[in-house]
């Protein structure tokens, strides 16, 4: 960073937020004609997207009903799983802000992660069970 201060503050969480990821996106990166993104999820029971170079909110993702505990970016960038208490895996279009696909377990979500080629993705659920999804859109 060039500077040693906080640039931004995002305030738009009404509950603790419980975790944080960077996009795959913006320069440097294998996506850079993409802009770089933040995703924050929170114990609101939503996903925020940040647009990090202007300060501004993207999106609100509301689509979980209990507090979301991890997201995580495909590798192209084009898409987010979220994993929440409410037993859900949402598939999220970065670019539309809105739920592509959802995957009901049974038991609440504590990780969501995708593989390299971003084919699958896995949760770890808190019955003591790893899932592995196919996803191809």
């Amino acid at each position: 960073m060039k500077q040693d201060k906080c640039i931004f503050d995002f305030k738009e969480h009404t509950k603790e937020i419980y975790t944080i990821r960077w996009s795959p996106t913006g320069p440097g990166t294998n996506n850079p004609n993409q802009q770089l993104l933040l995703a924050s999820a929170s114990f609101d029971s939503t996903i925020k997207l940040w647009e990090v170079e202007q300060g501004r909110l993207l999106y609100s993702l509301s689509g979980h009903r209990q507090p979301v505990y991890s997201v995580a970016f495909s590798p192209d960038g084009e898409y987010l799983a979220s994993g929440s208490l409410d037993q859900c895996l949402h598939i999220w279009s970065v670019k539309e802000g809105r739920v592509l696909k959802t995957y009901r377990g049974t038991g609440g979500i504590f990780e969501v992660c995708w593989n390299i080629e971003g084919t699958k993705i896995a949760a770890c659920f808190s019955n003591n069970t790893v899932c592995v999804m196919d996803f191809r859109m």
